[in-house]
């Protein structure tokens, strides 16, 4: 024997993996004619599993742990290889490292999408997509199934078989829930659970594998979106609570409605006229605080319009009057709207009314200012009253 063949003889073999990426599910340790040594020396670490496959059968498996291979520590393959006595070196054994450890980052999308019957919009196409975790459970499933006579076996070999599998499951899942498409939108997240169930019963006796957790994002067509924020910001629009609203556009659009319904009314008057844009202007105000108490930004009130009138705004200083319209305040007026109120009858001297300096609202006939108004004579006649038509002249006389 020569020195080399002694030192060879001396050497401990030493079986483990070494494993720095987390994308290989199974390896299977190279060795010349598959011969291990008698007292040979296993090494499993955390997140791996040893099996010793003997002519296609699976036999012993290893956890995470140093072990010595003597026939105490193979009870299978000692079986299988019909070691009586223990065994002399070398055995023969395919050693298979399997990856226990989940992989995480799986990701999944239907290829094509998946058809639902909508209440609200017939039949629809819906796609998904998401994230999938993944592990091996049964190593001897996924051995026949999946190894078969592999060296060594990628995350990226059984994706696009997952991938299927998923698509499949999800179509399964829409059919069996009868949901449309904007409920399942909707619970996308409680669905996520119920479609890695129907993952599982197509892969864990058929490939050895477990899904124990999965994400999903249900995405519609642009044209079914679309239609859906139309009709949400229609149904928020009617419902006068309007985010991000252009309260003074708003205002304007009020008082040009008071106009256009003045304008088409031939018996309304003066005050009616005023009542309308001050309804108007009172209804930005409410909505303004509205927005301020539901957490919105906010937004400073628009200063209260007076009545339409022609010609200049009143001068500084003038004093202007709020007017009681049935509960409801109406004005500011000033002293010309109020004289035409109190000409049409608008304005009685039991209306209540309240201008700056008022201590509270009184009736108007009990304001110095508006005294004047009550007691005023009506107009005078006309001083040169036409002449009644002159009756005809009976013929014949």
């Amino acid at each position: 024997m020569g020195i080399l063949d002694k030192l060879k003889g001396e050497l401990v073999d030493i079986i483990e993996w070494i494993d720095d990426s987390r994308s290989t599910l199974a390896w299977r340790f190279p060795r010349y004619q598959n011969e291990i040594k008698n007292g040979a020396q296993l090494i499993v670490r955390e997140g791996q599993k040893a099996v010793f496959v003997y002519r296609g059968a699976l036999a012993d498996q290893f956890e995470p742990g140093a072990y010595e291979l003597k026939s105490e520590n193979l009870p299978i393959l000692s079986t299988l290889q019909g070691w009586k006595h223990g065994f002399d070196s070398p055995f023969r054994s395919e050693v298979y490292f399997i990856n226990t450890r989940p992989v995480t980052d799986l990701r999944w999308g239907t290829p094509q999408p998946v058809t639902v019957r909508d209440p609200d919009f017939k039949m629809v196409q819906v796609r998904a997509n998401g994230l999938c975790v993944v592990k091996i459970a049964d190593v001897e499933i996924f051995l026949k199934e999946v190894i078969g006579t592999d060296s060594a076996v990628e995350v990226d070999e059984i994706a696009e078989l997952l991938r299927r599998v998923i698509s499949m499951a999800f179509s399964d899942m829409v059919l069996e829930t009868g949901l449309g498409a904007i409920d399942l939108q909707g619970q996308q997240v409680s669905l996520s659970g119920k479609l890695a169930e129907f993952v599982q019963e197509r892969v864990d006796d058929e490939f050895g594998l477990e899904v124990p957790e999965m994400t999903m994002n249900i995405s519609l067509p642009d044209e079914i979106t679309a239609a859906m924020t139309k009709g949400v910001a229609k149904g928020v629009e009617a419902s006068g609570f309007v985010e991000n609203v252009d309260l003074n556009k708003y205002q304007q659009a009020q008082a040009a409605d008071a106009m256009l319904a003045a304008a088409q009314n031939e018996g309304g008057s003066v005050m009616g006229d005023m009542m309308q844009m001050g309804m108007g202007v009172a209804m930005a105000g409410t909505m303004a605080n509205q927005m301020g108490g539901m957490g919105g930004q906010p937004q400073q009130a628009a200063p209260q319009a007076a009545a339409p009138a022609a010609g200049p705004p009143p001068l500084p200083g003038q004093k202007m009057f709020h007017v009681d319209h049935g509960g409801n305040p109406g004005g500011p007026y000033n002293m010309a709207q109020m004289q035409q109120g109190i000409q049409s009858g608008q304005v009685t001297g039991t209306t209540l009314v309240w201008a700056e300096g008022m201590a509270a609202w009184g009736p108007a006939q009990a304001v110095p200012e508006l005294q004047a108004m009550f007691s005023a004579p009506p107009p005078m006649p006309p001083t040169n009253p036409t002449p009644p038509p002159v009756p005809p002249t009976p013929e014949g006389s």
